[in-house]
């Protein structure tokens, strides 16, 4: 039998201890290390007598790439997201809040890969497979051939990937499994990290593509040791409210693609559907006569997306105006905000409360935002309408002026595209846009001009 002590884990990032410290020396985290069973292992036999495993070398020139070509999913959103598809013998981590859909994607995932004659498994290990099958039933995959098991010991879970031989499967969730040789709960950072690590060397060993499904903290980051994103070749995040129908996958790390991709998708009865053009959900219902709403298109990874913002501002009752943030950054909000004041000549709004919203339920941090922000805010300050052809993007500087964004051209054909015929945005950004879009293009140099855009429409 193993030898078997604790020792103290850094949830953030793994390091190792054999007493508890206050603050982690690798990650610089405070109070986050937490007491765990430690597992000394023996020596391992597969060693050529001088300690040390055989290993064998390549060269570039005799590795192929015929076998890592991506499947696909049947979600083209979802393939968007991963990069092209699914990448053979990938280790996939995808989080989120509970009933947001994890489940539900991944056996939708795995029907369409069933029905193209692939060979799937799903290893569910909080529900029973008479659950599984009423999820089934509801997707319309209960007359599939995908193959179910209900475990949660990864020693079975091993030996039941060996003899399927699947091409992907699924592990439903990472924190249910447990291995019999670690001392420790399921779910804890000993566990989660041990499970990890051998779903991944199954992965590569093996090449079988594997999702594992991972619980989110009230922070909204996975549960467990943070390193477990580390070991994980790309990690999904699922964002959106549960208690309404849009869902978002956004990709945080991927080795294959792009990050900070975004894929749309709608909850329905029958499970999530694609949400082709992003544009027209998230500003469908839009006011057109209404004052506090303007128009702006952010980047999420490469995908050009278009956004309402509305403002509302208000004489404040109290002493100290209030300022209130939903889907973009409050302190950004507030650092506008004193642009303006300072530097745009609003000096009423020190007197006015001030309420900010990104519709559609999207949480966007990018600068580009900017002058959306600001153009909407004057708008519900003079209580006049912008007009509904009109979008706007830039970055606002501390001094008042406006500071070029990453592929203007790609905002601007897209907004051109969707019907917009005036699009303000950063004079920086003029030289970058064609010669066939540039009779769209209103470029501003600061935040006066475009308050002063917004004010001649009274």
């Amino acid at each position: 039998m193993p030898k078997k002590t604790t020792a103290f884990y850094c949830k953030e990032c793994g390091y190792e201890s054999a007493k508890w410290l206050g603050q982690c020396p690798g990650c610089q985290a405070w109070n986050s290390f937490v007491e765990a069973p430690k597992t000394i292992r023996k020596e391992s036999s597969h060693t050529n007598g001088t300690g040390y495993a055989p290993a064998r070398v390549y060269g570039m020139d005799e590795v192929s790439m015929e076998e890592n070509r991506r499947i696909t999913t049947g979600m083209a959103e979802f393939d968007r997201v991963l990069g092209g598809g699914i990448v053979p013998g990938s280790l996939v981590l995808i989080g989120g809040d509970p009933g947001i859909g994890k489940s539900t994607i991944l056996l939708e995932i795995l029907k369409n890969l069933d029905a193209e004659g692939r060979k799937v498994l799903y290893i569910s290990g909080e529900e029973s497979l008479q659950q599984v099958k009423m999820r089934a039933i509801r997707l319309g995959a209960a007359e599939s051939t995908v193959r179910m098991a209900s475990e949660t010991d990864l020693d079975t879970v091993e030996q039941l990937i060996r003899t399927e031989k699947p091409e992907v499967a699924v592990i439903d969730s990472i924190q249910t499994m447990y291995r019999e040789n670690v001392d420790s709960a399921p779910g804890s950072v000993t566990q989660v990290r041990e499970s990890t690590n051998v779903l991944l060397n199954i992965a590569k060993r093996d090449r079988v593509t594997i999702f594992i499904v991972g619980h989110v903290t009230k922070e909204g980051t996975v549960a467990g040791p943070r390193m477990l994103e580390h070991m994980v070749d790309t990690v999904l995040y699922f964002e959106g409210d549960r208690f309404q129908s849009y869902r978002v996958i956004r990709a945080v790390k991927n080795r294959f693609g792009a990050t900070n991709e975004v894929g749309v998708f709608e909850m329905t009865g029958e499970g999530l559907r694609e949400v082709k053009n992003p544009a027209d959900y998230m500003l469908t219902g839009r006011p057109l006569e209404a004052s506090g709403s303007s128009v702006t298109c952010v980047l999420e990874g490469t995908r050009p997306m278009l956004l309402e913002i509305q403002s509302l501002v208000t004489k404040t009752s109290f002493g100290l105006p209030r300022r209130t943030a939903v889907g973009i950054d409050y302190n950004r909000l507030n650092l506008l905000l004193a642009v303006m004041e300072k530097r745009g000549g609003l000096t009423s709004l020190s007197q006015s409360d001030v309420y900010v919203n990104l519709t559609g339920g999207m949480k966007v941090t990018e600068p580009a935002m900017d002058l959306a922000i600001v153009m909407s805010v004057a708008s519900g300050l003079f209580d006049v309408p912008i007009d509904e052809h009109t979008l706007a993007f830039g970055e606002v500087g501390l001094t008042g002026e406006l500071r070029g964004a990453s592929q203007a051209e790609q905002r601007v054909k897209e907004a051109v595209k969707l019907g917009y015929q005036r699009i303000i945005f950063p004079a920086a950004n003029q030289k970058g846009i064609g010669r066939e879009l540039r009779k769209y293009c209103m470029p501003v140099h600061s935040i006066r001009e475009a308050i002063a855009i917004v004010s001649q429409q009274k």
